[in-house]
């Protein structure tokens, strides 16, 4: 699932590209995508684009009227920028947004349909969307603090709740905790406060490090090689393979659809995680699937 680092990549390429555009159209294809009724989605036809931003793991489409597209492209959706109008045929993109001068396609692989579509009227739209997590990048180290003991939650539930952190998901996530050299099933609310203070630095430091990186690598193209599984990350997605900072194999545990990797050299004191003990752990701390967690909203 494209996370914060991932989607400011997404948000920077559109903001190049449609700010001060025309949408003369959009097209969708079957009934799954559009999540929303009112305002219908053909108030957005031939609205020019005032920005482009990003609420946890959406893109946001501001136009005029004080109109919103916000796409959430889930585990699978991915965009794609073209200049010609494709097709939409039944094996095509789910939805096309013609510009006046190109066109936003956003395809989806797999059978599941989990992509979003929302179109929402002014800030109290963007604002039902939202599941109330502080943005990690902008939080103080106190308002930090305070957000991650309002819940005695596992790291990876705390850090990936997105009523707690808006934007991270499972990859950043596991490369967060082994920076901060801390187990995925530490209780938020037993951690010291030197631990929290280098959960709170390795969360800042991670997420721009892999903007920067993401930024670099686009050079400014549209970002199409959009994964959670990136050459030169420390643990995620590399089960069995050399951790990079003490060459001990990372490990994972897995519960349900989720999966956690880690260095139990680097952050659990050498101890490894059971799947079958961890499941116990997760069952009542843990969504079982992607949507769950990201339907969660903050009370």
């Amino acid at each position: 699932m494209p996370e914060l680092p991932d989607v400011e990549i997404y948000v920077e390429a559109l903001t190049a590209r449609i700010v001060g555009h025309r949408l003369k159209r959009v097209s969708v294809r079957g009934p799954f995508l559009l999540r929303s009724i009112t305002p219908p989605l053909d108030a957005v036809r031939d609205k020019t684009v005032q920005r482009v931003r990003r609420v946890g793991k959406r893109i946001a489409i501001g136009l005029d009227g004080d109109l919103w597209l916000v796409l959430h492209l889930m585990i699978a959706g991915r965009l794609h920028w073209r200049d010609d109008v494709p097709k939409l045929s039944a094996r095509g993109p789910l939805a096309l947004f013609e510009f006046d001068n190109g066109t936003l396609t956003l395809t989806e692989a797999g059978t599941q349909h989990r992509a979003a579509l929302y179109v929402v009227s002014g800030e109290g739209g963007l604002e039902a969307l939202h599941a109330g997590g502080i943005e990690p990048m902008q939080a103080s180290l106190p308002e930090f603090a305070a957000m991650l003991r309002s819940a005695n939650h596992t790291l990876k539930r705390a850090l990936t709740d997105p009523r707690m952190f808006s934007g991270i998901g499972n990859a950043y996530s596991d490369e967060i905790l082994h920076r901060a050299g801390l187990s995925p099933v530490a209780l938020t609310q037993k951690l010291t406060p030197a631990a929290i203070e280098r959960l709170y630095n390795a969360t800042r430091e991670s997420l721009q490090e892999w903007t920067d990186r993401l930024r670099q690598q686009s050079r400014g193209a549209f970002p199409e090689k959009v994964t959670a599984f990136r050459d030169g990350m420390a643990v995620h997605g590399r089960y069995g393979q050399p951790c990079p900072q003490c060459g001990g194999k990372v490990q994972r545990i897995r519960y349900a659809s989720n999966e956690t990797n880690y260095c139990p050299a680097c952050q659990t004191g050498g101890k490894l995680l059971a799947d079958r003990a961890l499941s116990r752990l997760l069952r009542e701390d843990w969504p079982r699937t992607p949507e769950e967690l990201e339907a969660l909203k903050r009370k």
